[in-house]
């Protein structure tokens, strides 16, 4: 690395950053920004940055905000994270995540899980084992899901869409709204 560049990064404070995300607009991120605030003040750490959004974690990290954060981040970072399914719900994204993060000297900070992952080989092995929990979790909901609507099918519910019949003119979805529509 040329001197002038290691001597930017070396004149450069440390980011720290605190990621948080949920799977729906139902879900609010109030409960990980105090479990991340109180992590802090119990560290002594003053978060820098926060990253915050709502959005599926089977998306890759490359898709999300998540990503533009990871290439922020550099040597001496840190990144603060409620828990290590806040990353992904997939175990080789979180591996890579994680993988990468080490790689460039950034260190996670899973709070739940009371982890500091950096570039020991403990580290790499909680990753892993975390990573495939998170894969599990997301396999066995989707499972349910899949259960759930197959019981509901078996009941009787009609599912999805409602389709439109299939004589003309009733075959159009709206033709039951004929009269509304031509008094608009």
């Amino acid at each position: 690395m040329p001197e002038k560049k290691k001597q930017e990064l070396k004149d450069r404070a440390p980011i720290v950053a605190a990621y948080l995300r949920v799977s729906t607009d139902k879900q609010t991120i109030l409960n990980q920004k105090s479990e991340v605030i109180n992590f802090c003040h119990r560290q002594e750490l003053k978060i820098t940055m926060w990253c915050t959004e709502t959005v599926s974690g089977t998306k890759k990290e490359s898709e999300r905000e998540l990503g533009i954060l990871l290439k922020k981040l550099q040597k001496g970072d840190v990144l603060i994270i409620t828990e290590v399914s806040r990353l992904s719900r997939k175990m080789m994204n979180i591996m890579n995540i994680i993988h990468q993060s080490i790689e460039k000297g950034i260190t996670i900070h899973s709070i739940k899980e009371g982890y500091k992952f950096d570039s020991s080989i403990n580290s790499q092995v909680l990753a892993f084992a975390f990573g495939l929990s998170a894969q599990i979790e997301r396999d066995l909901i989707s499972q349910r899901t899949k259960e759930a609507l197959a019981r509901k099918k078996t009941e009787g519910v009609v599912l999805g869409r409602p389709k439109g019949k299939k004589s003309a003119p009733e075959k159009y979805k709206l033709h039951d709204k004929k009269i509304l529509i031509q008094e608009l």
